[in-house]
């Protein structure tokens, strides 16, 4: 046995399917399959059920699956153990990021951090939460900046900031020169999503879950498109194939009239999203994790509200 099959089949109940769980480890299907079933051929147990298009874990298995994931969080920690003799901002520090924050954050993150601790590089990580948090606690990665909420425990949790979303809309809109756009308004347009597996797609799905149920107009066109990132969102909307809703962090200029997009604020209530900083609670490095959000909260992002004075918690 060793930690490499743990980390594999903790992975698949984790993802249900073995496909997912490879590219979640970095590994071809193959070699995963390979190493779970010599394990189970060790065990002399079966750990998966297969069959069909998901994988469910036997009640034995689900069992031998969180005892892997006790053992790998307590490897993690007897690695940082390994480093409490040193100093704790020396060192690479590994941070994961979700893909509708990096590009807009890491910037200014990644400059105030070489300026202020450059004995500490850090290591970057863009993914989908679920796999962040996969990674977290596998020990692959020290901290991860996600939004609120997602599905983890035994995580120490400080949030960051909150971030409101606007409404983009291509210049010749009938909206363009609308004050504000109330999220009910938002049925009656053809909207742009990201893909499944985006935490900020349900964020939107959940500002106006009519958008879903409207997704196809009465003459069978399809009212709602998926893009692969925000970026290609936008150009999507510039091109008038639809609208969309944006976190703010990605809006340089809501008052920008040079370009092919308008964005417009929410009325009241304004949809929002709160990102946080989330760690495993024995990693040991604090000062490093103090390093990093205090160089989050110095980082200037529009129309975003910084939370300096928010408590941890944990999940």
């Amino acid at each position: 046995m060793t930690l490499t099959e743990l980390k594999y089949i903790v992975a698949v109940a984790r993802e249900k399917h073995f496909g997912h769980a490879a590219e979640a480890c970095f590994v071809a299907q193959p070699t995963l399959s390979v190493a779970i079933k010599k394990l189970e051929e060790e065990l002399g147990v079966t750990l998966f059920e297969r069959g069909g298009s998901e994988v469910s874990t036997t009640p034995l298995g689900a069992q031998i699956v969180a005892q892997a994931e006790r053992v790998l969080e307590q490897t993690a920690a007897i690695k940082e153990l390994a480093k409490q003799n040193k100093d704790p901002l020396v060192g690479p520090f590994r941070l994961g990021i979700i893909y509708t924050i990096a590009p807009y954050l890491l910037p200014p993150l990644v400059k105030t951090l070489i300026d202020r601790v450059p004995q500490m590089p850090l290591v970057l990580q863009e993914n989908f939460t679920v796999k962040l948090l996969e990674l977290l606690r596998q020990g692959e990665l020290d901290a991860i900046v996600v939004a609120l909420p997602f599905p983890d425990q035994g995580l120490v949790v400080q949030p960051v900031y909150d971030e409101p979303f606007v409404v983009a809309v291509p210049e010749h809109h009938a909206w363009a020169t609308r004050k504000s756009v109330s999220s009910d308004e938002l049925k009656s347009e053809t909207m742009l999503l990201l893909g499944n597996g985006h935490c900020f797609r349900d964020q939107v799905l959940e500002v106006c879950p009519d958008v879903a149920r409207f997704s196809t107009s009465n003459d069978g066109i399809a009212r709602t498109f998926e893009g692969s990132s925000l970026e290609t969102i936008r150009h999507m909307v510039a091109s008038g194939i639809g609208i969309t809703v944006l976190p703010r962090g990605s809006v340089p200029d809501m008052q920008a009239t040079d370009g092919m997009l308008r964005y417009i604020p929410f009325s009241d209530p304004v949809p929002s999203r709160r990102v946080v900083i989330a760690w495993r609670k024995s990693f040991t490095r604090g000062a490093a994790i103090d390093a990093v959000r205090d160089a989050l909260l110095s980082c200037e992002l529009n129309g975003i509200t910084m939370l300096p004075d928010e408590p941890s918690t944990e999940t």
